[in-house]
């Protein structure tokens, strides 16, 4: 029986991923080893999870957990079933103020300290990737980061978990009776915990080996640490667990002790003449109490020289300097302050190259960890195509941390990676080290091979140092485990793994392998494919902001798929090429929202939106894009059948009930599924003619140029509102005392994003340049701003130069368009007086508030109109794309959803958002009329008094241009 059919006896088909572009897009993930999955199936209860393990033990199929896939050693692939948990397990409940945070596996890092923010505490692993991992790989790696060492990670702060057996047994350490009930029910497991946990105990030697290792960090094997800390064998269990991989057991959720997020923090980088010199300052810097201290070597820092905003001083610095990133943190300043005298104390012993300089301003130490992070990809954006980067984490003892390094860095030299950089936690003598390296030919798979064969030496023989100080072993380092331990302590490990799992089914060659070669097999191969997205390392950094991403595919799968058609085109095997490139075409194209926001997460700025645009754009034909191009030509008219369109929907719906055309469009859509989709939200807007008509004064006393978008001139209202933006757009105008334009010949014009997201680049290059033209003439050559009401069209008109003429770009140039977010913050509010302030609101940033860096300013501005303001944790793309929610409803169906759950949870006195069809998507997820923030200034403005600003703009009215 085939897998799927299989896998239909114990869930519903819809969790059930097994298309070929399913298993080949979860075929990768941040490491560098690739196994394509038989199946991926997404289960929502332990009574789903328990059915898997029986189905895995009667069939003999191999069953491995994911949460985001962001692991680096090859620990969440695999050649069986690929339990896919992102989706389904994603709780969150803070218990006792903060102090404690219950959490399922599917839940992001950092949106669990999100929700600790307001109780001043935060989970102890802080690992660099906590914007895109989530709790199960946190856990199942025993996470730790920048600036939690040992003592914070996620087995010190794991209080409680439950977990499942792959017999199907599941135990809670939060349950008293269950320590009872687990050596009733598994009396063998519990045996043998309690002889390993004697062994252990009853030998010097071993817990002296134990203890040795753990005083750093240390992730290779099993966490054995456990036999010494713990006594009862469920705690021991629950503790082995942490760190396992994925390979003893499934956790379902835990309860983590949390730690203090210290509010005051002041920050350095500090220059050395050489490494060595760097790491004499490590034991003082520790020693005052710094929370951070963070090692760049000179490579490192050559890699980020370009970053804008990077100190000047980086590129003067000699060939051989180094560099330390320190932080102090406390609960104010005098106590920092206290630290860094300390420090500052002794530094005169160190061989400094600068003056330390401390700064509190966030910015400023902002983009001096942006020099930190940006590290890594920096090295993976410049690697030749084809390419992977490796990224290795190993630890030294810090009093030998400088000769370590300098013997590494001979090792480079030796295996001709010429371009590796390290860097790291310097406190905790961990490091990591990045190379780049194709596996496409033997000789350079020998070369790696080597190359780690003299690392594993390096670190283990000369320095008793770790393989793995916080990755976790994987693939990578599975056959050097025993190298690291002796023989005895993996014995226990492999004894732990036989009596759990015997049959070897549960993440299979993770952590316990015996091939010798296993890290040397099954490597991931980059082809170069198309230049929007060579530079990915597949590191799923992106994958949270995507909207897609709980229906079809994410950023990373797109691009992992565009690699796969080409191998197997290169392969010649054309039905599984043609297949897949059917499959991508829903899945990759019609569900792309092309709203880049995983650009703003991407390590190396990919905007996986451009290349499914340029996709798009060599899928139409000549025909399409000449009556695209006649569309754009003809722009007033189609607006105008547009409007009718909707004043006749309207009035279908007032006449045979309020959601008759709705239904009615479902309907056809479920027989012809490129039907677009009505939505009640849809209220055709009032002719501005008469608006305009009424308008006087000159060009002279006007302060800006409003462009009422072709969205608000069609569709400008909403269900309950008295208004139309436009109206109200006057309105907040008005009151404030400030006088705009409004184009008579405003009918015609368009911003381009309706060409631009579907591909139609001769539609979209006319219209842009269309617009830019009539927009120098409207501005006076730029002398006014340019204001528009959707700020999607604004970001889209904003970045419009690429498609302009010469002649354009150059009026481009001159010309300052703004957001009505800009407006309302700089032009409205400085002149306005508030009446009144509303009691509770809640926002929804868009994504161009986000890509435009505008979304402090919208926040700071319902700041001042609402008694309290908030914006979902949750808060994402609505995946509303301008028209996806009537093409592919189900893309803003799932997209919404997670905001929308979050939302639901209170009532809100307003809902407020600075895009029209992306407030529609909200409303239609919330069941409440979002609206432009422009209404939320509106209902809170009186008059100005201001007489100055009145006489200076001639009472506000709009006038004719």
């Amino acid at each position: 029986m085939k897998i799927d059919k299989l896998l239909e006896t114990i869930l519903p088909k819809a969790r059930i991923k097994s298309r070929l572009i399913d298993v080949v897009s979860y075929a990768s993930d941040a490491g560098f080893y690739y196994l394509r999955p038989e199946a991926v199936v997404q289960p929502v209860s332990e009574e789903e999870v328990r059915a898997l393990f029986a189905l895995s033990h009667q069939h003999k199929i191999p069953v491995t957990f994911r949460a985001a896939g962001t692991s680096l050693s090859g620990q969440s692939i695999t050649d069986g079933i690929l339990v896919d948990l992102s989706q389904f397990w994603n709780k969150v409940v803070v218990e006792e103020e903060g102090a404690l945070v219950r959490v399922q596996p599917g839940v992001i890092g950092a949106i669990v300290n999100a929700f600790l923010r307001k109780y001043k505490q935060k989970i102890g692993p802080d690992p660099a990737s906590i914007n895109s991992a989530m709790m199960g790989g946190i856990l199942s790696n025993n996470a730790s980061g920048m600036c939690c060492g040992v003592s914070k990670n996620s087995y010190h702060t794991t209080r409680y978990i439950r977990f499942m057996l792959p017999n199907g047994n599941a135990f809670s350490t939060e349950a008293a009776a269950d320590y009872d009930r687990f050596g009733t029910e598994c009396p063998e497991l519990y045996r043998q915990l309690q002889a390993l946990r004697d062994q252990v105990r009853n030998s010097p030697t071993l817990h002296e080996i134990i203890r040795h290792k753990y005083k750093t960090k240390n992730t290779v094997g099993y966490s054995v640490n456990a036999f010494i800390d713990y006594e009862h064998p469920l705690d021991i269990l629950a503790h082995l667990l942490i760190g396992a991989e994925g390979t003893l057991g499934f956790i379902s959720e835990a309860v983590l002790r949390t730690v203090p997020d210290y509010p005051a923090k002041s920050t350095a980088l500090m220059y050395f003449p050489d490494i060595y010199a760097a790491c004499q300052a490590i034991v003082p810097l520790t020693v005052s109490g710094a929370e951070a201290v963070e090692l760049m070597d000179r490579a490192s820092l050559r890699s980020v020289e370009h970053m804008a905003g990077v100190p000047a001083e980086i590129s003067t610095l000699p060939e051989t300097a180094a560099a330390l990133l320190v932080e102090y943190q406390g609960n104010n300043q005098e106590e920092v302050q206290e630290k860094i005298a300390v420090f500052i104390s002794v530094s005169p012993e160190l061989s400094l190259l600068n003056q330390p300089v401390f700064t509190v301003d966030p910015s400023e130490q902002a983009l001096l960890w942006k020099v930190r992070k940006g590290m890594f990809p920096a090295v993976g954006a410049v690697r030749a195509s084809g390419t992977t980067v490796i990224l290795e984490d190993i630890a030294f003892p810090v009093e030998k941390l400088g000769d370590a390094i300098l013997d590494l860095q001979a090792l480079f030299k030796v295996h001709g990676y010429d371009k590796a950089i390290i860097f790291g936690h310097a406190k905790d003598g961990n490091i990591h080290f990045v190379v780049t390296q194709a596996f496409d030919t033997p000789a350079e798979i020998e070369r790696y091979d080597r190359f780690l064969q003299e690392v594993v030496a390096l670190v283990v023989k000369k320095y008793n140092g770790a393989l793995k100080a916080e990755h976790g072993t994987g693939r990578n380092m599975a056959p050097f485990v025993e190298t690291e331990w002796g023989s005895e302590v993996y014995q226990i490990m492999k004894t732990l793994k036989q009596i759990i799992d015997p049959d070897n089914l549960l993440n299979p060659g993770v952590i316990i392998n015996h091939d010798k070669n296993a890290h040397i097999q099954n490597l991931k191969d980059l082809p170069k494919v198309e230049p929007e997205v060579d530079k990915c390392m597949e590191c799923g950094f992106c994958e949270h902001k995507c909207p897609s991403r709980n229906i079809t595919l994410t950023p990373r799968r797109r691009i992992v798929v565009r690699r796969e058609l080409l191998k197997l085109k290169r392969q010649g095997d054309k039905k599984q090429h043609k297949e897949l490139l059917q499959q991508y075409q829903y899945d990759g194209l019609d569900t792309c929202a092309v709203d880049g926001l995983c650009a703003t997460a991407c390590p190396v700025d990919i905007n996986t939106g451009d290349l499914v645009k340029r996709l798009r754009r060599e899928n139409h034909s000549d025909f399409a894009n000449n009556v695209a191009l006649l569309v754009a030509k003809n722009f007033k008219p189609i607006t105008w059948v547009v409007k009718v369109g909707l004043q006749a929907g309207a009035g279908v719906n007032k006449l045979l009930g309020a959601h008759t055309l709705a239904k009615l469009t479902k309907g056809v859509k479920d027989v012809l599924p490129a039907f677009p989709l009505w939505s009640d939200q849809l209220a055709p807007a009032p002719d501005i003619a008469a608006h305009i008509a009424k308008a006087a004064g000159s060009k002279a006393h006007a302060a800006v140029v409003y462009f009422p978008t072709c969205i608000s001139r069609t569709m400008g209202n909403s269900e309950g509102n008295k208004k139309s933006i436009v109206e109200t757009f006057s309105s907040v105008s008005e009151k404030a005392g400030i006088r705009f334009l409004i184009p008579q010949n405003i009918n015609g014009g368009c911003c381009g994003q309706i060409f631009s997201s579907k591909g139609y680049s001769k539609a979209y290059t006319f219209t842009v340049n269309d617009t830019i033209e009539k927009v120098w003439q409207w501005t006076d050559a730029g002398r006014l701003p340019l204001v528009l009401d959707i700020t999607s069209c604004t970001h889209t008109l904003q970045n419009c130069r690429p498609a302009l003429s010469p002649e354009n770009q150059q009026k481009f140039d001159a010309l300052r368009i703004i957001d009505s977010i800009d407006y309302i913050a700089d032009f409205l509010l400085p002149q306005a007086k508030a009446l009144k302030k509303k009691g509770r609101v809640v926002l929804h940033p868009v994504c161009s508030l986000q890509k435009m860096g505008l979304e402090a300013k919208f926040v700071n501005i319902a700041k001042q109109l609402a008694q309290e303001v908030t914006v979902p944790v949750q808060a994402g793309c609505c995946g509303m794309a301008g028209d996806r929610g009537f093409l592919v409803p189900e893309l803003t169906q799932s997209a919404t959803f997670p905001e929308a759950q979050e939302v639901k949870q209170q009532i809100y006195d307003g809902y407020y958002s600075s895009a029209r069809t992306c407030e529609m998507a909200m409303s239609e997820a919330v069941g409440n009329n979002y609206q432009s923030i422009l209404y939320l200034l509106d209902d809170c403005l009186a008059h100005s008094s201001n007489d100055v600003s009145r006489s200076r703009v001639e009472g506000g009215a709009p006038v004719v241009l």
